[in-house]
């Protein structure tokens, strides 16, 4: 599986920004899809992950992030997608999205595959 992440910018405080994900390959809907964060001499820092279980679809949010940001995913487009809104500068990042063969989890460790990121920076 390769991943290529879009969508980061530079944006004012308060502003909104929408990543996305794009996955090649087969059966992305069986991928547990993340996005993770890494800001300069930070370590990498989990933001949110989709999966499903049979025909139940499940997310989870970095407590930094929730309320904020919105993980979505178009299993027909083999994208997901990161809606983040109120945007803050603590917010700058890189930001990389990862698969898994497995549900979603918190730990980089449990993702297989890794894109190369997009910056976003946000002033204040």
């Amino acid at each position: 599986v390769q991943l290529q992440a879009s969508g980061g910018g530079l944006v004012q405080a308060g502003a909104s920004l929408r990543l996305s994900c794009v996955a090649s390959g087969r059966n992305f809907s069986n991928y547990a899809m993340a996005w993770f964060r890494q800001a300069p001499e930070k370590e990498r820092e989990f933001v949110a992950t989709s999966w499903s279980g049979g025909i139940t679809s499940y997310a989870s949010y970095a407590d930094s992030v929730k309320g904020r940001f919105t993980i979505s995913r178009d299993n027909a487009k083999n994208t997901v997608y990161l809606q983040m809104n109120s945007l803050k500068p603590e917010d700058t990042a890189v930001y990389l999205c990862a698969a898994a063969e497995t549900y979603g989890s918190t730990r980089p460790k449990t993702y297989n595959f890794w894109g190369q990121g997009t910056e976003v920076t946000v002033s204040s």
